[in-house]
């Protein structure tokens, strides 16, 4: 019984050839709207937060 290592682990396989211009294209948009998710949720959170102490000024100041 012998087990044939996977092809990634063998050391005699030729390196993997860069992905096609497509591909790369397709990981870099990716990339950017991974991105601007983080943006939007980073903007989301501070703005919770400025509404957060409006409303704890309003309720300070009340008589």
């Amino acid at each position: 019984m012998t087990t044939d290592p996977s092809p990634s682990s063998r050391p005699d396989r030729a390196p993997q050839p860069p992905p096609p211009a497509d591909e790369q294209a397709r990981l870099a948009l990716e990339k950017k709207r991974e991105r601007y998710v983080w943006y939007y949720l980073a903007y989301f959170l501070f703005g919770i937060h400025i509404v957060a102490f409006v409303m704890i000024y309003a309720v300070m100041s009340t008589k």
